[in-house]
């Protein structure tokens, strides 16, 4: 029996056992296990070096018997807590077998109970179940730069989670020029995040876009002005410049759906990701994250009741935003890559809202990594609205869950506005729902 810690010095007796029994079978057994069998860091080191270069005259003053004996009495050590393993300072160092006259060791077990034992080493050490596969690669592009906006993917990324549930993932930013729609449509990711309403507009074009997760359940899109202008409503809006978000036109579904319910024209202004137009007195209305550019603006040094604020989930239009994708030809060729991406990634989410803190060192880095401003109060109060955005109210509802109602509503709205033609049924749009109901 090994002692919890330190080495073990082995009982010796005198001229009891035979050391001559030399057979090269034993030795091709040993290699053979060795290869074969997961064993304990350093373990195939040690012994096949010291098979391959000692002389067969060497070789043949011990038996198996005694050399396994010596090798697991000098060699491991049992450490509480990570279980049995070889003495590091002997990997690298030299291997020598005691010499049977000066050493007899008092192991008299049948060579058939060495290789038992050998099998019993490896399993304690290292289980066949813990044997290292081969990470999937895969591809992950969001909707914009490193912020806590993503904080679950990057949390999951930096933890470790992905590569526990077998994914090499490579996390890509999108931002202007960088479409996440159209590479995971050309096919050069593997998943992206989009919000449900472009997703639609997509899939009403062709595109075999499939939900496999809801990451936020409620919109948090809102249209700022001025008290000063004078603007109060969406009908005051009409004839006003508006602020919408550039690139391609997937950031600002909502905003148009919604100034057609109300039968207005505005006149659109392209504006960046930052609310400088707004600020300067360039737009009337800016388009605004309730996570994001609203505390950008209030940041900035102006009083939030000199703002009037729209949600639009206070207009009848509580849409559901980013959620995870892929295109049907990836889901049917790996549904369990799939699989295992939502269910890191919720982890992710999950360990970033139990370790926030720890959520933001790790998003700050990324953010410092890609040579972005970063502020740890902005990133908080991002995180802490993803937090009441993404954590359903009722138990039941489902984290990460496509809800039919939401979806249904979104279609139908989207429909009316005259922004898509068709839809697809809810079991097809939505993975997670098929997969539930199997």
């Amino acid at each position: 029996m090994l002692p919890e810690s330190g080495n073990v010095t082995p009982a010796f007796i005198s001229n009891e056992y035979p050391t001559n029994h030399y057979n090269s079978q034993d030795w091709l057994v040993i290699v053979s296990l060795l290869v074969s069998c997961p064993c304990p860091k350093g373990l195939k080191e040690v012994i096949m070096s010291k098979i391959w270069h000692q002389k067969r005259s060497q070789r043949k003053q011990y038996s198996i018997t005694a050399f396994m004996s010596a090798l697991l009495a000098t060699h491991f050590r049992r450490d509480k807590q990570q279980g049995l393993t070889v003495r590091p300072e002997l990997v690298e160092g030299s291997f020598m077998v005691r010499q049977a006259h000066h050493e007899r060791l008092n192991f008299k077990l049948s060579r058939l109970k060495w290789v038992a034992v050998l099998f019993m080493v490896c399993a304690v050490a290292f289980p066949l179940g813990a044997a290292e596969t081969p990470l999937k690669k895969a591809s992950f592009m969001l909707l914009w730069e490193p912020q806590a906006q993503f904080a679950g993917y990057y949390v999951a990324l930096d933890k470790g989670i992905y590569a526990r549930n077998g994914i090499d993932l490579t996390i890509l930013r999108a931002g202007s020029g960088h479409s996440p729609a159209e590479a995971l449509e050309k096919g050069t990711v593997d998943f992206t995040l989009l919000w449900l309403s472009a997703a639609l507009q997509h899939r009403s074009a062709g595109s075999e876009f499939v939900n496999l997760a809801q990451i936020i359940q409620s919109s948090s899109k809102m249209l700022i002005s001025k008290k000063t202008s004078g603007i109060k409503t969406i009908a005051d809006m009409d004839g006003k410049k508006v602020g919408l978000w550039e690139g391609h036109g997937d950031e600002s579904i909502l905003f148009r759906a919604l100034f057609a319910k109300y039968g207005i024209k505005v006149r659109e202004v392209r504006q960046s990701h930052t609310v400088n137009l707004f600020l300067r007195g360039g737009v009337d209305v800016t388009s605004a994250m309730w996570f994001n550019e609203y505390h950008t603006i209030i940041d900035s040094g102006v009083d939030p009741d000199e703002l009037n604020v729209i949600f639009l989930r206070d207009q009848g239009m509580d849409f559901p935003e980013d959620g995870i994708y892929t295109k049907e030809k990836t889901l049917h060729k790996d549904p369990a890559l799939a699989t295992a991406f939502v269910a890191a990634s919720l982890e992710g989410w999950r360990y970033a809202f139990d370790h926030p803190d720890e959520a933001l060192d790790i998003v700050l880095k990324y953010m410092h990594e890609a040579q972005l401003p970063a502020s740890r109060m902005h990133q908080k109060w991002m995180l802490d609205r993803m937090r009441d955005l993404m954590m359903p109210v009722a138990p039941e509802a489902g984290f990460g869950q496509l809800k039919e109602q939401d979806y249904l509503a979104v279609c139908h709205a989207l429909q009316n506005a005259g922004l898509i033609r068709t839809y697809p049924d809810y079991a097809t749009f939505s993975w997670r729902a098929d997969a539930w109901k199997k």
